[in-house]
């Protein structure tokens, strides 16, 4: 462990991690939560509050949670599966599989009206999806511009009732996703989370399998990740809590996706590699130790160790970098908090400067339902937060910052 003691954490500061996630939900704005921090063989969890926010059933170690955009890095892995085994390259054109995406058209800006066009300089590869830069997704940065109101009018996102993940079955999605053009030239620009829903509908067709089924197999199976996947079923459904979306102005706790009869109740049409998953801190736990075992998980080999390191290292050149780190600082201004990391891999955030109290090589993400899962390859470390309060007020986001502050006070070294 590169030379660290192997004692993982103190008991002082797992009490100081304590008292601070306690606090948030003792102030009301957060029902419950579960944390796992573990370090080693050492794994330490907190499961503080309750599963609604009018009290009631405790959570617990085994609560499942939304995931919602923490799904990317295990999709990411998913298709280094496949590139591991050489039925995807990096660079390959993915044309063949998603003939939809082929021929593309680019907005001369990224603002202007959805007619004026100029033809794709190359077609995207299967690394542009897997970097975030195949030139369309949701821009935070720009709202109310006509590309971001075709994408909802012309339901690639969004349902009916405002959930926001995608409503149709993959074909049909990537139908209406052809008839949209590009807002950047492919591998030209950072722009966050529609490759990732791609890249899912990707690994499906390469395999000739659903892509939850692939999971299952590859990688769920394998790590024992016996409660994720993309919808919780019946018997399972009383571990999952309502997802609420309090109120701006007021506080209120309004559901925004119930467990029975909610969006997680029944297998959906799409299951998004963008933020389509349910798990638990467990499962998720197994999956980060793995990437920090570089690719071997109880002596089984998931991922090429290569294929780990790839993944887990920077691949936005620093002109791209820019535009990265204005959404971050943007989701930060909005209450989102995903702001100080610098660098992108594959699937998942890479610190590439120090902005806080993790160090330069961390690696993970987040999700806007108020989840957070990291690994710190310095440290041997693994930190993770689920909440069920969705980011649209700040609260989640106070949760995650201060988790991550006091977890890294709590290492003992």
């Amino acid at each position: 462990m590169m030379g660290h003691s192997s004692s993982g954490f103190t008991k002082t500061g797992l009490d100081r991690l304590r008292e601070a996630l306690a606090r948030h939900v003792e102030s009301g704005k957060i029902p419950g939560l579960v944390a796992l921090v573990g370090r080693g063989e050492e794994t330490h969890v907190e499961a503080i509050g309750t599963m609604r926010h009018d009290g009631g059933v405790p959570m617990r170690r085994d609560t499942i949670f939304r995931m919602a955009s923490t799904t990317k890095p295990v999709g990411a892995a998913a298709a280094m599966v496949l590139v591991d085994e050489c039925r995807l390259r990096l660079d390959d054109p993915v044309d063949p599989w998603l003939p939809e995406l082929a021929d593309r058209q680019v907005l001369k800006r990224p603002d202007g009206p959805l007619d004026d066009t100029v033809p794709a300089r190359r077609p995207i590869s299967v690394r542009d999806l897997l970097t975030s830069t195949n030139g369309l997704g949701m821009d935070m940065t720009a709202p109310g511009t006509p590309i971001m109101g075709a994408l909802f009018e012309r339901g690639v996102y969004g349902q009916e009732d405002g959930w926001l993940l995608p409503g149709v079955d993959p074909d049909e999605w990537m139908r209406r996703l052809g008839t949209l053009p590009l807002m950047h030239q492919p591998g030209e620009r950072w722009i966050y989370n529609i490759s990732n829903d791609v890249l899912g509908v990707l690994v499906a067709r390469v395999t000739g399998q659903s892509f939850e089924e692939f999971l299952r197999e590859r990688i769920f199976g394998p790590l024992g990740m016996k409660d994720t996947g993309f919808h919780v079923p019946a018997d399972k459904i009383d571990r999952l809590p309502p997802l609420y979306a309090p109120d701006w102005q007021t506080g209120e706790f309004r559901v925004e996706d119930p467990a029975e009869g909610g969006h997680h109740s029944t297998p959906p049409a799409f299951q998004s590699g963008g933020g389509g998953l349910d798990s638990t801190a467990d499962d998720y736990h197994a999956f980060f130790r793995m990437l920090l075992g570089g690719g071997i998980h109880d002596g089984e080999r998931i991922l090429s160790r290569a294929a780990v390191e790839l993944m887990t290292t920077n691949q936005l050149p620093p002109e791209q970098l820019a535009a990265r780190v204005a959404w971050g600082r943007d989701s930060v201004h909005r209450g989102y908090g995903l702001g100080q990391h610098g660098g992108w891999g594959f699937g998942m955030a890479v610190r590439t400067y120090r902005g806080d109290y993790a160090p330069i090589g961390q690696f993970g993400w987040d999700g806007g339902s108020g989840t957070t899962a990291y690994a710190d390859p310095h440290h041997q470390l693994v930190g993770i937060l689920l909440t069920q309060t969705g980011m649209s007020t700040p609260d989640s986001a106070r949760a995650i910052h201060d988790f991550w502050t006091t977890l890294y006070q709590a290492i003992d070294d």
